[in-house]
């Protein structure tokens, strides 16, 4: 195919791969290191060993089936030539493989080398390799999967771990009981080829590197890369002015790694304003419309320099012509699931270091370069040695879609890392809850929304509303959920109006719009709607009819997400407070301080990002207002009537709750209590809160110390009565009394009602209980016959005048005679004069200096010489 290849490195790994292939049709696995040429190259041998071989198969090439349509299945028994299918993990990347390699056949793309994305093919009938992301080639597999047409797959990039691309692999290892013939060939930088080896039962080529030396330069941030809220402002500072310097001490283009789309834009604003005359600064992320990464990724303009700002897309498979230096912030964005709370979103985390030898390959491609990394070299050293795969972490859902569609249990795969068991189940639930999947298997709706490349969620509200909005308008409506768009007051109306009004990413937004609009119209939303093969649709049929702009978005964000239609808590918080919501789900989330949203009693809500500080509250990104008639259609499932007890204070009452999920609509007095309930609720919640929720008098306190008293000295029988030791019984003393205090019918219960002391009576040990009073006293008489109460504290007292211990020659004792009771020893007016357990030492020792001071202060009282 290439009459002159460039020179690149993996040239030299070529017989290899060309034996390999020649040897039969186990996998092949080619490890190179970044800057190879395996993106340029390996796709090329590949088709020129098959068209050596005589590759000549039969069938409809993949031109029939843009985004794998059920409608454009392929013509079997056409006779047509073998095609190379390449994969890439990201749009851009494919867009630029594509033409990087047309241009060195001096072809247009499309010819003989085409790419097909999501929304966007140029490929003719006649192109030979076709570059494909693995979303796209997972759509054409799950419509034919023997995949006729298709000489052989190569796999790129396999390191990055996506979860496309991890289930592509596992669906093509399947299909090869289909397609024996079909040789599979993976790539990749930093792949354990070992282990992918042994699991594939494939074969292994290496390539040498073809990168020039790399510096490595140790720039840390004083403020660190991570602080509660993200990723700090010091650090964006920090990055811009490193590049600055680095661009100043070194030749070359300058390559700057961020985790998102925000720190770009940030980071270059900076570096527009600082940088030097002569110096273009240029973002590079997929949500810029092609023409603006096209523009990152061709070369600089003679006597100009460039500093490309770029997120994780510039990291592998892309060339950035120029580039010498690379500025990493050592930050990355990973996809998280909290499957309690049905939230997921993407987190920023510290890179990897297989991420940051990648990123620091970009400056090693064209001749020595440089790299400065914003972390020390201790942060280096515990860092992950490689990305956390996607599958580990992800919303399943779509890959549990996929699975149904592929009609193969995920354990009879061979995955590279099994889903987790606990993320799947999550995403069963959730396709069965949006009547995608019924006994395991797809329904009609489900069917249809597996054939839409979108997400689950968008995808279901796009068919459903597509009856009620027409296409056109459900399809605009969607494409705010699926075009990456975002608005920093997480109001989606506004949104919608700016992009209509030809704001900034109206292009990507009208174009999605289409693409969405013409899925749906493939599906033949409106007769199936109807009942004609995909069952009953939630649709507004109660609403007032036709819906305006801001109900319609709210119609399409409700269906996607009726688990996350929210009311506010409490009044509106008024300028500068943000709202609090509550979900359906059951989940706490708020606005953004100063959304305009925050007036509004109810939301449809797009997007929630988890709290960055790890709270149980999270940030709503993109939302849209609606009333509360639709909220109660949209998550009719929720919709429930019932009994509830719930505390308020120290008070368990029954009320009737109309609530929607978690969100409570109305409440009444319920009906009276069942004692055995509050029972049951009493003692859940002094297990949840402690003992200290109950009304402890002053009789129970001091039974509670006395059998403490008896426990520790005597042991068995008498109960242990600290925290633990009283929850564990609890059955046996605290729910009869709670039993006896909810005979009464009431629709209200009091904790004040259970009487503690008469609670504890029932643990005391029989027959041994009658002595109670003899070894542990309420009272002790002291020898001027008075009955003197003991405190028992940590150790029993007994607080009495010294007259009234004048006969005694010693302290009493208790717990027969084990404990002394130590005496607090008091004057005429009440006051201490002395605290002691050994009353004849203080008779001899300290009572003179006593009766010394007292005779004169208190002469009406007697004084004896001898108190003993």
């Amino acid at each position: 195919m290439l009459a002159s290849p460039p020179d690149l490195p993996i040239l030299t790994a070529l017989p290899g791969l060309r034996a390999a292939l020649a040897q039969g049709t186990r996998p092949v696995i080619i490890t190179a290191p970044p800057g190879t040429g395996k993106t340029t190259l390996v796709p090329v041998a590949v088709h020129d060993h098959l068209r050596v071989q005589g590759d000549g198969r039969t069938g409809a090439g993949p031109e029939d089936a843009e985004a794998g349509s059920p409608r454009a299945r392929p013509r079997r028994g056409t006779p047509a030539p073998g095609r190379i299918i390449v994969t890439q993990p990201r749009r851009m990347a494919a867009r630029a493989a594509a033409r990087h390699l047309a241009r060195l056949l001096g072809e247009e793309v499309g010819a003989t080398v085409g790419y097909a994305v999501r929304g966007e093919r140029r490929a003719s009938p006649a192109a030979r390799i076709e570059i494909v992301t693995s979303g796209l080639l997972l759509r054409r597999l799950q419509c034919d999967p023997e995949l006729i047409g298709v000489s052989a797959v190569v796999l790129d990039e396999v390191h990055e771990r996506s979860l496309d691309s991890d289930l592509l692999l596992a669906l093509l290892l399947d299909a090869r009981a289909l397609r024996e013939d079909l040789p599979l060939v993976a790539m990749s930088a930093t792949v354990e080829a070992g282990r992918l080896a042994e699991l594939l039962d494939a074969r292994i080529v290496e390539a040498r590197s073809g990168l020039h030396p790399v510096e490595e330069v140790w720039a840390p941030c004083r403020a660190g890369r991570l602080g509660p809220r993200g990723v700090p402002r010091e650090l964006l500072a920090h990055v811009a002015g490193t590049a600055l310097r680095a661009l100043a001490s070194h030749e070359g283009d300058a390559l700057v790694f961020l985790p998102g789309t925000r720190e770009v834009d940030e980071v270059v604003r900076r570096l527009r304003t600082g940088a030097p005359d002569g110096v273009e600064v240029l973002p590079l992320h997929g949500r810029l419309p092609a023409a603006a990464q096209d523009a990152a990724l061709s070369a600089s303009a003679p006597g100009r320099r460039r500093i490309v700002v770029a997120t994780s897309v510039a990291e592998s498979s892309l060339t950035v012509p120029g580039v010498r230096i690379v500025v990493d912030a050592m930050l990355a964005r990973e996809p998280r699931l909290d499957v309690a709370r049905s939230m997921s979103g993407l987190v920023t985390v510290g890179a990897s270091r297989a991420s940051g030898i990648q990123r620091a390959g970009r400056a090693g491609r064209e001749g020595p370069g440089v790299v400065y990394r914003c972390c020390s070299p201790t942060d280096w050293a515990r860092a992950p040695l490689a990305p956390t795969p996607e599958i580990l972490t992800a919303d399943l859902t779509r890959t549990a879609l996929e699975l149904a569609a592929w009609g193969a249990p995920d354990d009879d795969l061979v995955w590279i890392d099994e889903p987790p068991a606990a993320a799947m189940a999550s995403a069963r639930e959730t396709l069965a809850s949006l009547g995608l999947v019924a006994d395991g298997a797809l329904t009609p709706l489900g069917r249809a929304v597996a054939g839409i490349a979108a997400d689950v969620r968008p995808a279901r509200a796009l068919l459903a509303a597509s009856p009620v909005l027409g296409r056109r308008r459900a399809a605009e409506a969607t494409a705010l959920l699926t075009a990456d768009l975002r608005t920093a007051d997480a109001d989606l109306p506004a949104l919608a109006r700016r992009l209509r009004d030809g704001g900034p990413g109206s292009g990507p937004w009208r174009a999605e719009a289409r693409r969405l609009e013409r899925a749906a119209g493939a599906r033949d939303v409106g007769e199936r709607a109807a009942g004609k093969g995909m069952g009953p649709l939630p649709s507004p049929a109660g609403s007032r009819l036709p819906l305006d702009a801001q109900e319609a978005i709210a119609l399409v964000v409700g269906l996607a997400h009726p688990q996350w239609i929210a009311q506010r808590r409490g009044d509106d918080p008024g300028p500068g407070s943000p709202a609090r919501y509550i979900t359906v789900a059951g989940s706490g989330a708020r606005l953004p301080e100063g959304s305009p949203l925050s007036g509004q009693r109810w939301l449809a809500v797009a997007e929630i990002d988890r709290s960055p500080t790890g709270g149980r509250e999270g940030l709503i990104r993109a939302a849209a207002p609606l009333s509360e008639d639709m909220a109660l259609e949209l998550a009719a499932p929720w919709l429930d009537h019932r009994e509830h007890l719930s505390w308020r204070g120290g008070t368990l009452r029954s009320q009737r709750v109309r609530a929607l999920g978690a969100i409570a609509l109305s409440r009444a007095a319920g009906a009276d209590l069942d004692p055995q309930e509050v029972a049951r609720a009493v003692v859940s919640r002094v297990r949840d809160e402690g003992l200290e929720v109950l009304a402890w008098s002053e009789g129970a306190s001091r039974l509670r110390a006395r059998l403490a008293l008896l426990h520790a000295h005597l042991g068995d029988p008498w109960p242990a009565v600290d925290e633990g030791g009283l929850l564990e019984r609890a059955e046996e003393w605290l729910v009869p009394a709670v039993l006896r205090a909810a005979e009464a019918p009431s629709s209200r219960f009091s904790l004040t009602q259970v009487d503690v002391e008469q609670a504890l009576r029932a643990l005391l040990p029989w027959p041994q209980a009658a002595r109670l009073g003899q070894l542990a006293p309420e009272r002790l008489e002291v020898p001027s016959g008075a009955l003197v109460r003991v405190d028992y504290g940590q150790r029993p007292t007994l607080a009495v005048a010294v007259q009234d211990c004048f006969g005694w020659q010693a302290a009493p004792r208790i717990v027969d005679g084990r404990v002394p009771v130590l005496l607090h020893l008091l004057s005429p007016a009440r006051r201490p004069v002395a605290v002691t357990d050994d009353l004849a030492s203080f008779w001899r020792q300290g009572y003179p200096q006593v009766r010394a001071e007292m005779r004169g202060r208190y002469p009406k009282h007697a004084w004896p010489e001898d108190p003993s």
